[in-house]
């Protein structure tokens, strides 16, 4: 059964309580029962089903824990929220399956082919009511638990209703080991306890794998990684994704990419993009609950030698160009292992086309100088300083034409 949206954290933990609720109060009259009739019916088997139940009390213990603790926000100690708890139980509910299918094959084995084997008292009919009993109310609560499990998407829930499966196949040996007591085969106890802690290994190791996984922070699915790139590549000013990292917390993804933009837009309209990725990353997949972008320009390749703003501009106010003092902005572009600058000056630093021309000449005569500087590229435009200055028609267009950034 696939859920058709995520349940809400507070509906989800009522629903993981109740059921488990249940389970305790099921088990805990199982456990007391079994226990009690396996001693009166002279059956061990039914005693070490008895004790099964209460390894799955045991379990439904934790589940309650993990289930109150994943709901807590994040804070300073857990960043990232306590999603976890549920995933380190679901390992431990599988743990606990292959240790018992381990004990259960050890005693088998030990019966079958063992030395010293003890002759154990005839059970009476009573185990065989107790175990047909266990059988449909194990049953029934699997059922129900892998239905909640399922709707709530909770992984630990599903390693619980296998706790319960296992439990009732453990009481289903009894049945069958008392009968073949009463017909004369006592060794179709030993064959079966064999068989079914086969099953309940393959199961704990099913449960216990995709928990290790989420512990060592392996990736989400291939269709899920496809979906985060169709949906963030749709994003207006996007060139591409790359170097998309994921984990698991619980039933919830952490998420972080690096985008590529286009190489010359401001600092605020990357923001605005990435923000953009991340928002809608979150509306459109629910499983998702954090997002990192990182923002990369187009054509940057990473040169640590290059110098920063702070040697940069000393060395330009260093330089005999008058203008220079009146510099509104200089911008620094990285692209392609080489340092371009981009120099804003007021238009009333120039009287005419010829003063542009040479002013544009002395920023280039310096970058051609400067071993770092690879490109300065000169623009002029309006000010505050609320200049007077008017250009006859003819001087304007071409001061526009030959006074275009300059190399």
């Amino acid at each position: 059964m696939q859920i058709s949206s995520v349940v809400p954290k507070q509906e989800r933990y009522i629903a993981i309580r109740n059921v488990t609720i249940l389970s305790v109060i099921a088990n805990s009259l199982l456990t007391i029962i079994k226990i009690t009739f396996g001693i009166i019916g002279h059956s061990h088997a039914l005693i070490a089903d008895g004790i099964h139940s209460f390894s799955s009390l045991a379990v439904d213990a934790m589940i309650l824990l993990a289930a109150k603790y994943s709901l807590l926000p994040p804070d300073n100690r857990h960043p990232y929220g306590y999603g976890r708890y549920e995933t380190l139980v679901t390992f431990a509910a599988g743990l606990l399956l292959i240790i018992m299918a381990m004990g259960l094959f050890s005693e088998s084995y030990e019966y079958l082919f063992g030395q010293g084997q003890k002759v154990a008292e005839k059970p009476t009919s009573i185990v065989l009511i107790i175990a047909f009993a266990a059988v449909i109310i194990k049953e029934a609560i699997y059922h129900y638990t892998i239905y909640i499990a399922n709707r709530v998407n909770s992984p630990m829930l599903i390693a619980n209703a296998w706790h319960h499966r296992s439990d009732a196949l453990s009481s289903s040996i009894v049945f069958i080991s008392v009968l073949g007591s009463m017909a004369g085969y006592l060794w179709l106890d030993a064959v079966a306890t064999i068989i079914i802690a086969a099953m309940i290994a393959y199961i704990g190791i099913e449960e216990c794998l995709p928990a290790i996984n989420k512990l060592i922070d392996i990736g989400i699915k291939k269709e899920q990684r496809v979906k985060i790139e169709k949906i963030v590549e749709s994003v207006s000013g996007v060139h591409s994704m790359h170097q998309l990292r994921t984990r698991k917390m619980g039933i919830n993804i952490l998420a972080d990419m690096h985008i590529m933009v286009a190489s010359r837009i401001s600092i605020s309209e990357a923001y605005k993009i990435a923000e953009v990725v991340r928002t809608r990353l979150l509306d459109e997949m629910e499983e998702i609950i954090d997002v990192l972008v990182h923002v990369k320009p187009e054509d940057v390749t990473n040169n640590l030698n290059l110098p920063q703003r702070s040697e940069i501009i000393p060395r330009l106010q260093r330089q005999h160009i008058d203008a220079i003092k009146k510099m509104e902005q200089v911008t620094l572009h990285y692209l392609d292992g080489k340092l371009m600058l981009d120099v804003d000056l007021p238009l009333n630093v120039i009287q005419n086309n010829n003063q542009a021309r040479l002013l544009s000449q002395q920023f280039t005569n310096f970058a051609n100088n400067d071993p770092d500087i690879h490109t300065i590229n000169v623009y002029y435009h309006g000010t505050v300083y609320g200049s007077t200055q008017i250009f006859p028609i003819e001087e304007l267009r071409d001061f526009i034409k030959y006074s275009s950034p300059s190399n």
